[in-house]
């Protein structure tokens, strides 16, 4: 199902919106928001110069880091008493970046998650249980409202309380779970641990998965979990940005739809800031459109990805981004190799004798860099048998020095060992500046 008419649209007329929205959005930005005023002033640039959409780059960057600057209100368009909602990030090292919807921002949000869901295979039969914490973030009540916006009934669960969890799935006859993909493979492993096969003893048969990123190998451990009948796609959104409903997958399962109308996507050299064609690799840069309260021009998202836009046969024309490789600040250099988790993971994966969850830890030691891998065997039998355990391990050092260039050292632990995350997942310990 295509929730809005805008999905469809020719590119022609994507692009004529994305003008005339980009023109007001600059004008009313500097109107308002002092701090932007002031870097388009530095910049030598005006809202009347913007005529054409490759004046966008004309306009200058917008930072994380100015959230922090102009920390809580510093950014908004808008008074207080204007806003109907506020959002934030954990803020787990500093302060939080506090977001603000006006009531016309809401109701874009929501639609534009609505078309998100609906992506997904989500429809007004579908029973949701929503697996996010609740609270200042912006993904559980984000797709709470896109869900109940298409007629589907949404089960509030929150994180957490994996028991309960389990009884709603089977009593509440629930279709579809929103959560992250590492939570969504821990609700999966402990149900089968109960006895029950998903496939049969379940009716859920849509997962639409977000706060983290999804890669392939990830996607097809959750069909081993959860059976084959079981389409799972991945959403992307962010706080600064709206939250969940910026892109997503449809079922087609070919890069994530952004919602164009609302967002102009652009992939630039992380490095050098240019402007890359479409195709390639890079930096995902997003302006957001018609925002009231928070209206960002040009902000560096950190998350690596390219652009597609050639038609999806889906029936919607709307650009799509791949599926992230990961994030510039995600980034490990390892004795001079840049190494993503992703690359990491898409290497485990792929080993049937171990679990979907690993961790990774960084160290130096003698001044060398030196990275440890744990995972999780799947059979605890193994553990009985020296010979087969360090086969395995060989056999996982091998897969990795392929993939990344570089030597690994593999630990390999009892199934159920490691933490399990009810939130976004943290795979990695960088202890480098603890040591010499």
């Amino acid at each position: 199902m295509i929730w809005a008419k805008e999905e469809t649209l020719p590119r022609a007329e994507i692009e004529k919106i994305q003008l005339e929205k980009l023109r007001q959005t600059a004008a009313y930005i500097y109107e308002r928001v002092e701090p932007y005023q002031q870097k388009m002033d530095r910049a030598g640039v005006k809202p009347g110069d913007i005529r054409t959409l490759d004046d966008l780059k004309k306009l200058p960057f917008t930072y994380k880091s100015e959230f922090k600057d102009n920390y809580p209100f510093g950014l908004f368009a808008v008074d207080q008493k204007d806003l109907v909602r506020y959002h934030a990030s954990s803020g787990t090292t500093g302060k939080p970046t506090v977001v603000g919807y006006t009531r016309h921002d809401l109701d874009v949000w929501l639609n534009n998650v609505a078309r998100i869901a609906c992506m997904g295979g989500a429809t007004a039969e579908d029973v949701a249980q929503i697996s996010f914490g609740y609270g200042t973030f912006t993904g559980a009540l984000g797709l709470h409202g896109g869900l109940e916006k298409i007629g589907a009934s949404v089960i509030p669960m929150s994180s957490g309380n994996t028991n309960k969890q389990i009884m709603f799935l089977q009593d509440l006859g629930v279709t579809l779970l929103v959560a992250t993909p590492s939570y969504a493979l821990h609700l999966g492993e402990q149900i089968r641990e109960r006895g029950l096969d998903p496939k049969k003893d379940l009716k859920l048969h849509i997962g639409l998965f977000g706060g983290e990123g999804m890669t392939e190998p990830m996607r097809e451990e959750m069909h081993k979990v959860w059976g084959d009948q079981f389409v799972c796609t991945q959403n992307y959104g962010m706080s600064e940005l709206c939250g969940p409903g910026v892109s997503g997958e449809c079922t087609e399962l070919c890069g994530m739809h952004i919602n164009e109308d609302w967002f102009i996507p652009e992939i630039i050299d992380p490095k050098t800031e240019e402007v890359l064609p479409p195709g390639e690799h890079g930096e995902l840069v997003v302006t957001c459109l018609g925002k009231e309260a928070l209206p960002l021009i040009r902000y560096r998202t950190g998350d690596l990805t390219r652009l597609m836009y050639e038609p999806c046969k889906c029936g919607r024309t709307t650009c799509r981004m791949e599926n992230l490789s990961g994030r510039a600040d995600d980034m490990l250099v390892i004795r001079g190799v840049n190494v993503f988790p992703t690359q990491i993971e898409e290497v485990l994966f792929k080993i049937a004798e171990i679990g979907p969850h690993y961790e990774i830890l960084v160290e130096r030691k003698n001044r060398l860099d030196v990275m440890t891998i744990t995972v999780e065997l799947i059979d605890d039998r193994l553990l009985d048998s020296y010979a087969l355990l360090s086969e395995l391990e060989k056999r996982i050092r091998s897969a990795l020095k392929a993939q990344l260039g570089l030597a690994t050292q593999i630990r390999l632990v009892a199934p159920n060992s490691l933490q399990r995350f009810e939130g976004k997942a943290k795979r990695v310990t960088d202890l480098r500046k603890d040591g010499l």
